[in-house]
């Protein structure tokens, strides 16, 4: 058995890292977690989770990330803070090399590095995310009831969430910047028929604007006409980034989008790595099922490890 650092090492720490975390802690694994940043991921900027169970009241997606950090704490799991530039994963030490040069190595590894969602890069945007400005319509669709709203995109995850969000929204304009959807037909033809939605053709979103929360949205047509739309909110939905610009895709196993491919148990095709949250290839990116993968994948982690041993 290869002498390294750690047993195990979590990369990435959302909440599938920070429940692979907590799992391996609490069996008393010599495992340590990697984040290159603040713990928490994409919840941090959840402006309001109300769908997370045991939270009656709903949350802050800052405070149950808080709320995660403390639980992983009070079971004494080792983070690191570390950029890292480098995933070496073929061999049976699993090595890890930083920014700073440093190289950290494990039997096993859990990759919890996460997606991040398409942007317009428009004024407005940043300053109105989790105010209006959404890119989840099962997120945050409940926040909007009877009022209206615009959703961003004509591929397949456009549509389908325009439609989801009519169970809320009194009008949900589609907004695309060509003259036909990108969806399959048989979601189009829903979406056509659907008497909540509306469509805006040949059309950009150019700039979100409000005080406190989205007031109304600017839009330019392919002939360079502005127009002002009245709006509560807007949906953001032109697709997601994995995360897996270290990762060696091939090896891993990957989807056309670069997400990675996993078994029930977050198994990779290297055997000792496995992978939680939202990088894995699946089609629901929700805070509960990135948590429960994470603890799938750590029980998956100790069952290696203990077969090595």
């Amino acid at each position: 058995m290869a002498n390294t650092d750690y047993q195990l090492i979590i990369l990435g720490g959302g909440p599938a890292g920070l429940t692979a975390g907590l799992y391996a802690a609490r069996d008393q694994l010599n495992v340590l977690l990697v984040e290159k940043g603040v713990v928490g991921g994409q919840v941090l900027v959840t402006d309001w989770i109300d769908n997370y169970p045991g939270f009656p009241d709903g949350l802050s997606g800052s405070e149950l990330v808080e709320k995660m950090a403390a639980q992983v704490a009070r079971f004494g799991l080792k983070t690191r803070n570390g950029n890292v530039v480098k995933v070496e994963l073929t061999e049976a030490t699993k090595k890890l090399t930083l920014e700073s040069g440093e190289e950290l190595t494990s039997q096993a590894l859990i990759i919890c590095t996460g997606a991040r969602p398409n942007k317009l890069g428009i004024p407005g945007e940043e300053k109105l995310t989790g105010k209006g400005v959404s890119y989840c319509a099962t997120c945050d669709g409940p926040f909007f009831r009877d009022q209206e709203i615009l959703v961003v995109g004509g591929g397949d995850t456009a549509v389908q969430e325009a439609d989801f969000l009519t169970k809320f929204a009194s009008k949900v304009t589609i907004v695309h910047r060509r003259d036909t959807l990108r969806a399959t037909k048989v979601l189009q033809e829903k979406a056509f028929a659907n008497k909540r939605i509306e469509f805006i053709w040949n059309s950009n979103v150019i700039a979100v604007e409000g005080e406190k929360e989205v007031e109304r949205v600017r839009l330019r047509n392919i002939d360079g006409e502005e127009k002002e739309i009245a709006a509560s909110g807007i949906f953001i939905l032109i697709g997601t980034i994995p995360n897996n610009e270290i990762l060696p895709l091939k090896q891993l196993g990957a989807d056309k989008q670069g997400f990675i491919k996993t078994d029930g148990e977050m198994r990779t095709k290297i055997p000792g790595v496995m992978a939680a949250g939202d990088i894995r290839s699946k089609t629901v990116r929700q805070v509960i099922n990135g948590a429960g993968e994470g603890a799938v994948a750590a029980i998956a982690a100790e069952h290696y490890l203990s077969d090595l041993d």
